[in-house]
């Protein structure tokens, strides 16, 4: 018995050691994820269709809700520090763009994302889909309210809902939908090669 938690003492700093690594890994490919990107030249602010919203859903699926929404919080506290990790730039000035909304939304797409993961622990490729989509809902549900709010009432650029839903979902939605595919068939993979890797 003593053997037994003796080891099991030795494995928890281990397995932090590789929570911390895999928090630190996903951290730098959402902020690799931002250059990996196609601009979209709409009015009155172009759009950035980027693969940060998979690298997002990954890190909740590989990492849980906690430590999967705080690998995305780094990146963005990085951003917002001055370096420039985002898709055009970075710095504290950020927050007053409009589309700050959708980088605020990978943090709450990865926090859902993993909170559901580890709730329901899917088997199939379809309950990933399913918790993509939420990841999915809440990016979206994230990005555009910020980008209405902060338009019309803090830089006083006046948008109507309309505009917002062409430029904010229209045009990227079918594009990050496919992302969401991609992350579920990945995470899929991608965890049953975690189980065999902690299981030796």
């Amino acid at each position: 018995m003593k053997e037994y938690s003796k080891e099991k003492t030795m494995q928890k700093p281990e397995r932090k050691v590789q929570q911390l690594t895999l928090c630190g890994l996903f951290t730098a490919l959402t902020a690799i994820g931002a250059f990996i990107q196609i601009s979209i030249p709409v009015e009155p602010f172009p759009m950035h269709f980027t693969l940060q919203f998979f690298f997002s859903l990954l890190a909740g699926f590989v990492l849980g809700g906690r430590l999967g929404a705080l690998s995305v919080g780094i990146y963005l506290l990085i951003g917002l520090c001055g370096v420039p990790v985002f898709a055009s730039g970075g710095g504290p000035s950020y927050l007053l763009k409009p589309t700050f909304g959708f980088l605020l939304g990978f943090v709450f797409a990865a926090g859902v994302t993993g909170w559901l993961s580890e709730k329901f622990a899917p088997q199939k490729i379809w309950g990933y889909l399913f918790i993509s989509t939420a990841g999915f809902a809440v990016m979206y549900l994230s990005g555009n309210l910020y980008f209405y709010f902060v338009s019309n009432y803090v830089i006083h650029v006046p948008v109507s809902w309309k505009l917002v839903l062409i430029n904010c979902f229209f045009l990227t939605a079918a594009g990050d939908y496919l992302l969401c595919i991609l992350a579920s068939i990945t995470a899929r993979r991608l965890l049953i090669l975690k189980k065999k890797i902690l299981s030796n």
